[in-house]
């Protein structure tokens, strides 16, 4: 099965020249569904991780029953104000602008070896600063993993582990 044949491209979306891949699709599709959460799980096995961390928000869908099926832990990596509690965060520069994410740090142990999933690497900013987040807690990053990865964005290298896509996609 073809997984790019279940991912809808909407052309101009957010803005004009840009081209928005939609996971809802995919999600929609149940044995699509389930194969790209089988091929991620193969992916992320290789790097046997103790915690699988999702960033906001389709990486939740994503993260969550790759963290279940594996049977073991998953964590949120969260925009600013969102988690309860005692936070640890990281601000990071954005191309017009800076944003800012957090964890729950009592959730994730010093030490753990830790799987950052998304759904979507495009020009890496996000992912990279999850990783630093990831960092302050003390645990460490093994690998990060996408379905899909953004060709001619180069985002893989502004990350310090690892990177694995199910598809790769123009961008």
């Amino acid at each position: 099965m073809n997984l790019q044949d279940h991912i809808r491209i909407v052309p101009n979306f957010p803005k004009e020249g840009i081209n928005f891949y939609d996971i809802s699709t995919l999600l929609k599709h149940p044995a699509a569904w389930r194969l790209a959460v089988s091929r991620l799980c193969t992916m992320a096995e290789a790097y046997q991780p103790d915690l699988i961390m999702g960033i906001e928000s389709r990486g939740f869908l994503v993260a969550a029953p790759m963290a279940h099926e594996m049977g073991i832990g998953f964590g949120m990596i969260r925009k600013k104000g969102k988690l309860p509690g005692a936070t640890l965060s990281h601000k990071y520069s954005l191309e017009y602008g800076e944003d800012e994410i957090e964890i729950q740090p009592d959730l994730v142990p010093a030490g753990a070896r830790v799987v950052i999933v998304d759904d979507l690497l495009a020009t890496g900013g996000t992912m990279h600063a999850s990783e630093e987040l990831i960092h302050k807690s003390g645990a460490k990053v093994i690998a990060n993993l996408a379905i899909i990865e953004l060709e001619g964005l180069d985002g893989r290298a502004k990350l310090n582990s690892s990177f694995e896509a199910l598809l790769n996609c123009p961008a």
